[in-house]
């Protein structure tokens, strides 16, 4: 294809991999459409926070419009996708449009995985989007008011128990912040029930929490979640999830109204229409650059890709993959644009090769780990170095402004300032 004819290239998805993707082809000859089904980006490591009422939801999000404002290649459409044509090269849409395209990045993201229970999904809900958050916040919330209003001791401590099921970093940032929220922030706010009561259990099937992180950081964070209040059940799996409790692989039935899910992933379903080899989560086997078995003009990055690690000579990693985290997708999305770049250009394209920058968890009040490359922080230190990226790498100079103002005085005063109950989805 000649530099004159300028070559379109789709984006699907405005997350962290497809604004890296329309970054990435700024000084491109090419015309970048953005497809999303949403008019913002949704800076997806602090959604917790929106979900236990510490931030707003605005405070977290920024139009995906304005963050591509000055890019005068890149044009933004909010319609949902649905497939791809791969032989027509076109994208589907819920509108019914076929949407064509020369180079395609796919970047639509994961959501849940109930492991063949999607039955639990109602009574269990996941934190992926900004409405899971608040459909998360309307549950713990209601929670509180329902066992206020209650005279049965039992269903008032039902209602007063908390299961998280999932001891990754989603699970542990929102087991660790509960008991500080009930204990701390709402408990002079309720008169019949005493939210000292309040029960958190987190619920992971691996012998230890956060399991992609070394032993001893590992071992710390439980130690930390369990000085927060937070009772760690290892080696255990939950069986059945039911509107009145869980049941659990060890016998054991707790009796909670409150469940979250923080457990699995499966990747968007669109890489089904793609017609390629995809693992057990529903990620599409890419080749080393990025691209699609046969298609190379189609990329996949982020959590739809199933993508090998390479060492800094490009050859692969036994049995590694680039974790589903958003500096894999920020990289991948960066190196899809150079390889479509390459290709318009007639030049080999490179190979994808993650660079990890770094693993960071939160835990509560001044409890975090970090496991940087050549250090390892823990406590204080790694708290404040967690709360130094996160301002830092949030979209929008109000947004950062914002997210500090609120943390100052959630530290100061424990008090939340978003503790709205929005209605039931």
């Amino acid at each position: 294809m000649s530099i004159e004819s300028r070559a379109r290239v789709v984006i699907v998805g405005g997350g962290f991999g497809g604004i890296a993707a329309a970054q990435g082809l700024k000084n491109a000859p090419v015309d970048v459409l953005v497809l999303d089904k949403t008019n913002h980006h949704v800076f997806q490591p602090l959604l917790y926070q929106v979900a236990t009422a510490a931030l707003a939801p605005t405070e977290i999000t920024y139009p995906i419009r304005s963050i591509l404002r000055k890019q005068k290649n890149a044009t933004v459409w909010m319609t949902e996708v649905t497939g791809v044509d791969v032989a027509a090269k076109t994208v589907a849409t819920a509108d019914g449009k076929a949407i064509p395209y020369d180079y395609l990045i796919l970047a639509c993201g994961a959501r849940h995985s109930y492991f063949g229970r999607d039955d639990w999904e109602p009574l269990a809900p996941g934190l992926k989007t900004l409405g899971d958050a608040l459909e998360m916040r309307r549950r713990f919330l209601v929670a509180f008011e329902e066992a206020e209003m209650c005279d049965d001791p039992e269903l008032q401590q039902a209602w007063l128990t908390f299961v998280i099921v999932g001891g990754g970093p989603t699970g542990c940032e929102l087991a660790g912040v509960l008991p500080e929220l009930a204990k701390k922030a709402l408990r002079p706010d309720f008169r019949r029930v005493d939210l000292t009561k309040t029960r958190i259990l987190l619920i992971e099937n691996s012998p230890c929490i956060l399991n992609t992180f070394p032993g001893v950081l590992a071992q710390r964070a439980q130690e930390d979640l369990k000085r927060l209040g937070v009772e760690v059940k290892n080696g255990v799996k939950v069986t059945d999830i039911r509107p009145d409790g869980v049941s659990l692989s060890s016998g054991e039935e707790i009796a909670a109204r409150t469940v979250f899910w923080a457990a699995g992933n499966k990747a968007a379903p669109v890489g089904g229409s793609l017609g390629v080899a995809m693992d057990r989560a529903g990620r599409v086997i890419v080749e080393r650059d990025l691209s699609i078995p046969g298609h190379h003009e189609v990329f996949v990055i982020g959590d739809m890709a199933q993508a090998v690690l390479r060492d800094s000579n490009g050859e692969p990693v036994p049995e590694k993959l680039v974790p589903g985290v958003a500096q894999g997708a920020v990289q991948g999305g960066a190196c899809a644009a150079r390889n479509v770049i390459r290709r318009v250009n007639h030049h080999p394209t490179e190979a994808f090769k993650y660079q990890n920058l770094g693993d960071l968890a939160v835990l509560g009040r001044g409890a975090a780990i970090a496991s940087l490359p050549g250090l390892k922080l823990k406590g204080y230190p790694a708290w404040l170095f967690w709360l130094f990226i996160h301002v830092l790498k949030l979209v929008g100079y109000r947004n950062r402004l914002n997210v500090l103002l609120e943390w100052a005085y959630a530290f100061f005063t424990y008090q939340r300032g978003a503790r709205l109950i929005n209605r039931r989805r």
